[in-house]
């Protein structure tokens, strides 16, 4: 697949709505349900990746938070086990992805010079076809910036080594990029479980987020049996915010999580 290589959309009509004018309309009324929130820089933000009619509004809170740079590195988890990618991080590195809502286009320096850092990294066109992590955070940021660009991520393991490997790479191009960059994880957090378990071990593994701390993130999700799909997402962005100096803190949104580390 070349330059011009479009990914079609997996999801619409089932995790959002399959037409513009629906899905248009349901983002800018979940966003003006958090019309209170004020927008900001980042470095990093988790986000969700279910239906919109379960985590649409916790996303919303996500994102009217965000003041969305021009270039926007989605790291998410892999859900269908496809992954041709030698070193396990599947990167769609040229074209764009479409939604409902138009064309998202891949940052194709950013992407060269991702794939040219980390030897994790390789371009692989098959884990992305059918996954859904990347593409429902995309209406979101469609919304927010209309001219937003994205660098697509799907990893295949949870392992520190390869979180805190491709964190500190992502934060030497970020470092460096002439451009603002946002790193975002797209993560749900556990699964499958009463409310009531849920919601503790949701607290266990935010506490590890908001202190920026991907090595026991990814312990607690081992140890504590916590279901959350992205956690190397999470782990990696966590990983980069801390070797870019991201001490001025990790908070929540009213509902779930929003985790920003501010430049």
């Amino acid at each position: 697949m070349g330059l011009d290589a479009v990914r079609a959309p997996a999801v619409s009509g089932r995790f959002y709505p399959g037409t513009q004018r629906e899905l248009e309309r349901a983002v800018r009324e979940l966003l003006a349900a958090v019309a209170d929130a004020r927008p900001g820089p980042a470095r990093a933000a988790l986000a969700p990746h279910a239906g919109y009619v379960y985590s649409g509004l916790t996303a919303a809170h996500v994102f009217a938070r965000l003041d969305v740079p021009p270039v926007v590195v989605i790291l998410a988890p892999n859900h269908t086990g496809v992954c041709r990618a030698r070193g396990g991080a599947s990167l769609w590195e040229a074209g764009a992805f479409r939604t409902p809502l138009g064309d998202v286009t891949v940052d194709v320096a950013f992407a060269r010079a991702l794939l040219e850092a980390s030897p994790l990294v390789g371009a692989d066109h098959a884990a992305h076809e059918h996954e859904h992590a990347v593409e429902v955070e995309l209406p979101f940021l469609q919304i927010r910036r209309a001219d937003v660009r994205i660098v697509p991520l799907v990893l295949a393991w949870d392992a520190w080594e390869g979180c805190d490997l491709l964190g500190r790479a992502l934060a030497a191009l970020v470092r460096r990029w002439p451009e603002r960059v946002l790193l975002l994880a797209s993560s749900d957090l556990n699964h499958y479980e009463p409310a009531s378990v849920s919601e503790g071990k949701d607290r266990r593994a935010l506490e590890a987020v908001v202190a920026l701390d991907g090595a026991e993130l990814l312990a607690r999700c081992r140890r504590e049996r916590i279901s959350m799909c992205g956690r190397a997402p999470a782990a990696t962005v966590l990983a980069a915010s801390v070797a870019l100096g991201g001490g001025a803190g990790a908070r929540h949104a009213p509902r779930w999580c929003i985790t920003v580390t501010r430049g």
